[in-house]
């Protein structure tokens, strides 16, 4: 099985509670481990403030978030004038895509939101309102069937006494549900398969000690917390069979975005022969972007790497370089598991035959 809410149900990161006039409820990733606490957001301004504080964060649930923020920003539009009520669909897109560069489920969603309003450009402003609402929900209830694809797609990569190595958080709290990497190995716990993970701490903010331990605890599989610089150590000790992470923009040609110190994990990975795969769903893709040299990085406030958790770890007056992401080439990289299956090998042509 999959993580647990606090009701034992699904792990649901995400939802629209209510019909037109309701709200989005979503878990506030920042107080986990510690508290499990939920947000009503109501407004598009909540929304914008919960994506860029990583309140919610991951590329689909960033996506899925985005949609409905969309829905939140325009419902309130008074008036008939379908021209005036497309241009606000736009200035909240553009609003909300203000918020991360790096995650193309992001723009992908808002995109795909506006396209839908235009699509239905000749109804009345009042069904339009209605239809967003309607492909908001498709969004998040495409992306849960896809990370169920994942995980199946995958699964068989984790066999019995597998130890595997993960890095940032892939899992339900990163999606609609279920996750990318950590689908993988919920579809293979649900085999009864014996594995064990270790799950890098992912500094600066450690979602993969505060947020994928969780998770995977949740959920009754063996995990065991790491130092982002012990992985060469596990991988020695000959504990480590198979990385796999998830990401947050995948390129033409292959390489991929994803949390900063993912790509490290890759080089170490080759030099011990260990295979290394990247989960994804199709909508991670880029096909915009030749090679991960065009693929933007966002970059944090100091004060994530300074005191992030409220308790200076710098002096103060140094400087401080905190990207959030880093891109790992193509040549690294094992496969990429999404919902069609897994492509491999990982270049421009197969890339592009597995998404046609």
């Amino acid at each position: 099985m999959s993580a647990v809410d606090e009701n034992g149900g699904t792990l649901r990161p995400i939802a629209w509670v209510g019909r037109l006039d309701g709200y989005v409820d979503m878990i506030d990733q920042t107080k986990l481990p510690g508290t499990l606490e939920r947000i009503a957001c109501r407004d598009v301004e909540t929304i914008h403030d919960a994506i860029r504080r990583l309140a919610v964060r991951g590329a689909p649930a960033i996506g899925v978030a985005a949609a409905m923020g969309v829905v939140l920003g325009v419902r309130s539009f008074e008036g008939t004038d379908r021209r005036g009520f497309l241009d606000e669909v736009e200035r909240v897109s553009e609003y909300l895509a203000a918020t991360r560069p790096t995650a193309k489920n992001l723009f992908w969603a808002l995109d795909r939101m506006c396209a839908c309003a235009k699509a239905h450009g000749d109804s009345d402003v009042a069904a339009i309102k209605q239809v967003l609402l309607d492909e908001a929900m498709n969004i998040r209830d495409e992306d849960a069937a896809m990370c169920r694809a994942i995980g199946e797609a995958g699964q068989s990569l984790i066999s019995d006494g597998c130890g595997v190595l993960t890095h940032c958080n892939a899992g339900a709290l990163a999606t609609a549900e279920y996750g990318t990497a950590l689908a993988v190995m919920y579809s293979a716990h649900e085999r009864g398969r014996d594995f064990k993970v270790y799950a890098g701490e992912t500094r600066p903010l450690l979602q993969g000690s505060r947020l994928t331990a969780w998770e995977l605890q949740r959920a009754g599989i063996d995990v065991t917390v790491i130092c982002d610089n012990m992985a060469a150590h596990v991988m020695k000790l000959g504990l480590i069979d198979v990385v796999i992470t998830g990401a947050d923009r995948i390129a033409a040609n292959g390489d991929t975005a994803n949390k900063v110190g993912t790509y490290g994990l890759a080089v170490l990975a080759k030099a011990h022969d260990i295979p290394f795969y990247i989960a994804a769903p199709s909508t991670t893709f880029d096909l915009s972007i030749a090679s991960g040299d065009g693929i933007p990085i966002e970059e944090r406030a100091a004060e994530e790497i300074h005191g992030g958790f409220g308790v200076p770890t710098a002096p103060e007056g140094v400087g401080f370089y905190c990207p959030a992401f880093d891109v790992t080439p193509a040549d690294l990289i094992r496969g990429l598991i999404t919902e069609r299956g897994i492509i491999d090998p990982v270049d421009r042509a197969a890339i592009a035959k597995a998404l046609a």
